[in-house]
């Protein structure tokens, strides 16, 4: 692979996780879950929380984002081919969650990182797994 065709991989993956945040905070969740592959995982250690399928994945995050306001941002990437068709990511995160409880708006600020793998699947690429490990909560 010449060094032109591993900046357009690396290119392509930053907008595939672009997209990824820019649904999940505006719901489009048709758009969202055709950024992961059909056998994705999706895992957040400290609630426990581990979904397995694209289907099971939209489903517990459309449910979960229900009353939610929401913006994700990421950050400083670093993505690695592992091969023709394979990448890692690492993504520094934040994001701000607002939900409207009967004492007020409640606001939970984190900040961590995404591991994240990704496959060319039918000539694009997705997010295979993707997995959220938190540094710090506010509240």
């Amino acid at each position: 692979m010449d060094v032109l065709d591993e900046l357009r991989d690396v290119e392509s993956i930053k907008r595939l996780r672009a997209r990824v945040a820019r649904c999940l905070d505006t719901k489009q969740w048709s758009e969202f879950g055709d950024c992961f592959t059909e056998d994705a995982v999706l895992e957040a250690p400290e609630v426990n929380l581990r979904w397995q399928g694209r289907d099971q994945i939209v489903q517990g995050i459309s449910s979960g984002m229900n009353g939610v306001r929401s913006v994700h941002h990421l950050h400083a990437p670093e993505i690695e081919l592992t091969g023709v068709d394979t990448a890692t990511g690492v993504w520094a995160m934040s994001d701000s969650l607002e939900r409207t409880s009967p004492d007020g708006p409640v606001i939970v600020n984190g900040y961590g990182h995404y591991r994240d793998t990704y496959v060319r699947d039918g000539g694009r690429w997705r997010v295979r797994s993707l997995r959220l490990e938190r540094l710090r909560i506010d509240t």
